[in-house]
């Protein structure tokens, strides 16, 4: 099982050009699949594919339920394993997929975390640009990537990967590598583009004699590609820093992003196309607005206001 389990993550990686963060979150799921079996007597060592039934997975979904997953938790467990049995039967090592007839359980709708327009402009404009006696500063860095998430509403790991290579300044345009290998140009505003400038400028001393060929656009203090985790602290820092009390997190500027385009009259296609998404449900969670904008369209359209 861990041996097919291995060769699907492979697969993953190699032929649809999956995340490291994805293929992690893949394999924690399977892994605590098969420590279920284990607890429940099976001998994981040994077990048969065959002898996974439909009633043992959801049991195992019984089993996080108790825990106190949310739903959320729990369909993303259920998609991978029903993923993985789709690559198992796809290459003739299952006959049928026990997961494939498991109702996903129907999530709670909830409105994306976002900032308001003012809260937006506060947080970019937080990092200190100025250089710091005796050592560099990265606030031109930070300054860059704040305006960049919310000038393209990329994800935090399409940013990651970005090299200077995908960077055309002059046309104000990136390409960005989405899920599966899919390739999007997404555009990017004066703001974004003064921010780049002035960190461009700066990147050069950031890079070592040990890594002189690094091509990543965004670096760390150590002159390597910088990763999530790192701008996930960057950020929570920022916000202390400028008193936000709203949970935010890097994705939450996609949000942001989202959502103020969509407030300002911008296409729902336009929307979908921007933020990569290949199906227009998924973008229509950004169809929420805020109560005054109800409100005033309302005001200003209803026949009897």
């Amino acid at each position: 099982m861990v041996k097919l389990i291995d060769q699907f993550l492979k697969t993953l990686k190699y032929g649809k050009g999956y995340s490291s963060h994805t293929l992690r979150n893949y394999r924690i799921d399977l892994m605590q699949f098969l420590a279920f079996l284990k607890l429940k007597g099976e001998n994981v060592e040994e077990i048969e594919l065959k002898q996974i039934r439909n009633q043992m997975i959801r049991e195992f979904l019984a089993y996080l339920y108790q825990k106190g997953l949310s739903k959320a938790s729990i369909a993303r467990k259920l998609a991978t394993i029903r993923s993985f049995f789709t690559h198992l039967s796809r290459y003739g090592q299952v006959a049928l997929n026990p997961a494939k007839m498991i109702e996903t359980p129907r999530q709670e709708k909830k409105i994306p975390i976002f900032l308001s327009i003012d809260a937006m402009a506060k947080l970019i404009e937080t990092p200190d640009t100025k250089p710091q006696l005796g050592r560099r500063s990265l606030g031109k860095r930070d300054r860059a990537i704040l305006e960049f998430l919310y000038a393209t509403a990329i994800r935090l790991s399409e940013l990651v990967n970005l090299d200077l290579e995908d960077l055309d300044l002059n046309g104000r345009m990136v390409r960005v590598k989405g899920k599966g290998k899919k390739e999007r140009l997404t555009p990017f505003g004066q703001k974004a583009l003064e921010a780049l400038r002035i960190y461009l400028a700066e990147r050069c001393h950031l890079i070592k004699s040990s890594n002189a060929g690094e091509k990543a656009l965004f670096l760390n203090c150590q002159g390597g590609r910088i990763n999530g985790r790192s701008i996930a602290r960057m950020l929570d820092k920022y916000i202390i820093l400028c008193s936000l009390k709203h949970k935010i997190t890097p994705h939450s500027l996609r949000h942001s992003c989202a959502t103020h385009l969509l407030n300002a009259g911008a296409d729902l296609r336009f929307i979908q196309e921007l933020l990569g998404h290949s199906s227009l449900s998924t973008t229509q969670k950004y169809t929420h607005m805020s109560i005054d904008k109800l409100k005033e369209i309302y005001h200003k359209t209803h026949p009897r206001r």
